[in-house]
């Protein structure tokens, strides 16, 4: 049944991956080049993305022969990278700048990304399905409320205080990449 701690562990697994805060400069970058953010679209895109990759990713996974604790392991050293960056304000992955504010920016790769696809996957190896399912559904609220206040939390944080907030996060996803590594390499040795 649901289990309220996997759904708060998962949930905040999940926050600092999706890393809207952090992301909230490239959120309002875009928003001022091309005047509108379609929210509502762009958080159902991203939540329906991250539900359907939970049950099928591990199928992909099967087909082509990689087991979920493998992958889980290869998740961890991305998300370790992703909270360098986070940590050091460094740029490992650089991807184009998009044009437009639909749903391949922002739903694709912004909030449903790579790191956010391998960390869904992995967390299945951990968690049941349905605490994750209210994990993802509760972040992609979150996300939609930081997307339609983005004028008001930029406003409010300013840029050193995003600044801050996205290094904290980044510590926090940075201790989660450990734990995911260090279960799931004890788990594939073990085997």
């Amino acid at each position: 049944m649901f289990d309220l701690k996997e759904i708060a562990t998962a949930g905040m697994i999940l926050f600092a991956v999706i890393d809207i805060v952090g992301g909230l400069p490239i959120v309002i970058s875009l928003r001022n080049k091309v005047g509108h953010i379609q929210s509502e679209k762009a958080s159902l895109v991203a939540g329906l993305l991250m539900i359907a990759f939970l049950f099928i990713g591990e199928e992909i996974l099967n087909l082509i022969g990689i087991d979920v604790n493998s992958f889980s392991v290869a998740g961890a050293i991305v998300i370790f990278f992703l909270a360098i960056e986070m940590i050091l304000g460094i740029t490992l992955y650089q991807d184009e700048a998009p044009s437009t504010a639909s749903i391949v920016p922002l739903a694709f790769p912004i909030i449903a990304g790579a790191g956010t696809l391998t960390t869904v996957l992995s967390l299945r190896a951990e968690f049941a399905v349905q605490n994750i399912i209210v994990a993802i559904v509760g972040n992609i609220l979150i996300v939609y409320l930081f997307l339609k206040s983005s004028k008001r939390i930029e406003s409010f944080l300013g840029a050193s205080g995003i600044g801050i907030v996205r290094k904290v996060f980044g510590v926090i996803l940075l201790a989660i990449a450990v734990k995911l590594f260090a279960t799931n390499i004890r788990i594939l040795i073990n085997a």
